[in-house]
Parts: structure tokens; sequence; C-alpha cells
């Protein structure tokens, strides 16, 4: 079955195969194991050692973003977010119900927040201590760069934390060179291509340090995260770990690693979407973001406007010719989302786009897709 959504994403064979073994996660052996994974970690992220640690925190990627902004955002304090997406919606929702002051600077879903406009939203609301965007927005395709929006926080002598769950690893980012970024999250099942079960942080420790107290939870909290590393060991866990995940991604890291890293990692899947992208054109549909705007990491199109299109009845046909879509959408109108990223490549895309060719056919839609 080829995987095309935004994550869980395609795995590697040898990623899977490290998930085959019952581990003890307070093991010697493998404490040691994790241990070496967290300065990898800060290392993809552009981090250093002396200023940035990695935090991992079971469970999924909404979970490890509210604990940034839990831990980050003070309760009663200001939190500006950036609001052009479905996700960057959940990531206000999630602010509000921690207790956290915002104020949302919206945007349509369909082009990145202008470096301008965030500029003016933060010198309209100077009670504002943080920033949050969401990196790449997997419900339209968009890209919200931190490499540009990220000066105008630091000029605003304001804090950045950013949702890069969908696209660490693969969009260029270092942390090194943006001093006014607190943390930036992401998990193991997206460009990393691990296996789903783990969100991870890699945050300023001058930042956690300066954060205790903050979260309200214990859970959620990543200063006691750190403050749990320095007392038992970078190796050690506060609770019990989804560890074949975590071994599984150590494997990932290295196939990340002999792959190339971010450079080749980012243009094989830019490769991908772009392929992608100009063959749903030529099958007849009408791409969400023009090409401009378009990352790499989805590519979403609107859905038909055709009185033979049956999105449900498409999906379920498409799975049966071995190929699996994002089975809903976040937009307003109608959509449909096709992931780019995962251990696929340009030959897997175009098998996929025969397969949805011949779907159409069989609904009787052909070149009529975008009618």
């Amino acid at each position: 079955m080829l995987l095309l959504i935004p994550g869980p994403v395609q795995t590697d064979p040898r990623v899977r195969a490290a998930m085959a073994e019952d581990i003890a996660p307070w093991d010697d052996e493998f404490r040691a194991e994790y241990a070496a994974m967290r300065p990898r970690i800060v290392a993809i992220a552009g981090g250093d050692a002396a200023d940035h640690a990695s935090l991992p925190l079971p469970g999924c990627g909404h979970m490890v973003i509210e604990a940034a902004i839990r831990t980050f955002v003070p309760a009663g304090k200001t939190l500006l977010v950036v609001r052009n997406g479905g996700y960057s919606d959940r990531l206000v929702r999630m602010a509000t119900e921690a207790g956290r002051l915002v104020v949302t600077l919206d945007g349509p879903d369909n082009a990145p927040m202008p470096a301008a406009r965030l500029a003016e939203a933060l010198a309209q609301n100077p009670d504002v201590g943080h920033v949050a965007l969401v990196v790449s927005e997997t419900g339209s395709g968009i890209v919200n760069d931190p490499n540009v929006l990220g000066p105008v926080i630091a000029a605003a002598g304001k804090r950045m934390i950013c949702d890069a769950v969908s696209g660490f690893g693969a969009l260029p980012f270092a942390m090194r060179d943006h001093p006014e970024c607190d943390v930036v999250v992401f998990t193991s099942n997206k460009c990393l291509e691990g296996m789903p079960g783990f969100g991870f942080a890699v945050a300023r420790i001058d930042s956690l340090v300066a954060a205790k107290g903050n979260a309200g939870s214990w859970v959620l909290d990543l200063a006691d995260v750190y403050d749990h590393a320095l007392k038992n060991g970078f190796g050690s866990f506060r609770f019990t770990p989804a560890v074949q995940a975590l071994r599984a991604f150590g494997v990932a890291m290295d196939l990340y690693d002999a792959e190339g890293g971010q450079p080749a990692r980012y243009a094989r899947y830019r490769r991908n979407a772009d392929v992608l992208y100009a063959g749903l054109k030529g099958l007849g549909f009408t791409p969400y973001v023009t090409p401009e705007h378009q990352g790499p990491i989805i590519v979403n199109v609107h859905q038909p406007a055709d009185p033979a299109w049956d999105f449900g009845r498409f999906q379920v046909a498409l799975k049966k010719r071995g190929v699996v879509v994002s089975n809903f959408w976040t937009t307003a109108a109608p959509t449909m989302r096709i992931g780019c990223i995962g251990a696929i490549n340009e030959a897997d895309i175009r098998f996929a786009l025969a397969q949805m060719e011949a779907v159409l056919a069989e609904m009787g839609i052909g070149q009529r897709a975008a009618a």
C-alpha cells in the first residue's frame, strides 16, 4: 500500500523492522541508545549542544505543541498566533484552553503570512510576548517560513514558537541562526520518516530555565522534561514511552543522514510535489495553492464540481488500487490533499497519478475533473 498522507508517512522496511523487539525502557543499554539520539536531534534542528536541548515527549504532535505553549507562555500572558489554516485554528484552541491570552493575525489559507503584516500586528499589540506559527500548514500546503517571519519577531523584541510538525527535517531552518526562537516542535512520523508515537521539542536551554513553573501541567511541562534529564540522565524517561517507536526513529535518523540530511530530503520532496502538482493539473484538478506558494509537503486540490464526483467513492476505489490519500479536509471548500513526504519518490507519485486517472475514468469523470 502506498501511503500519500501528511503523516504518518510511508516508512522504509528497515524502520518498521526496528519495531519487532520487546524493549525495557529503563534497560541500561537502551538508555544509552536513547541518550545518543538527543544530540542528533539538536543537530538536525541546527542547534548547538551548549545552547539547545532535545525534549522527547511520548504522544502526538498536538501534545508537544500544547506543551510548548504551556511551557514558554506564562498563564495570563498574550500569544499572537499566525492564523492562516486549519492547524493554526487548533493552535488557537490549545492556547486558549490552556488559559493563555490569544491575539490572532488572520490571513487566507492558500498563501503564507507576509512579513509586513506580522510587523504591523506586533506594533499594534505591544502586550504580545510570543508569536506562534504553523510552519507547514498541511490543511492547504503553504509554508509560513520562520526564516522570513523570525527576523520580524526578533526586531519587535518578541519570542517565537515554531510548530514545525510536518516540515521539520525537510524545510531549511537552523535554531542557531534564530536566537528569538524558544522552541521548535515536531514528531517522529513526518519528514524524518519514523513511526508515530513521539513528539519532540528542541528548545533554548536559557528559555527552559526561565520557564520553570509556567506549564500548569506535569505531563506537558518541557521544563520538567529537561530537569528530569539533568537529574536522572539524558537516557531516562519520566513516564513509560513508546520505546519501539523510539528505536525505529534512531534507524530513521540513520537513513536521513545516509540520504544527505535536510538538503537531500527537501530535494526529493520538492520533486515529488512538483510532479504531483503538474500531474493533478493534467488530470483536470484545480490546485488550491498557486505554484509560487506551493510547499513540498502536500498538494491540495479542489474537489471537482462534477455530478459524477463522489469523494468517498474515489478514495475507496483508489485504496483498492494500492494508494491511500487523506479522507478529510480542513479547508472551507471541499478539497483533497495528497502527501508528498515519506519513503517515496517520483516513481511512486507517477504510479499514484496513473491510479487516479483510472479511477476518474471508472467514475466517468476523466478530463472533466475541474469542470
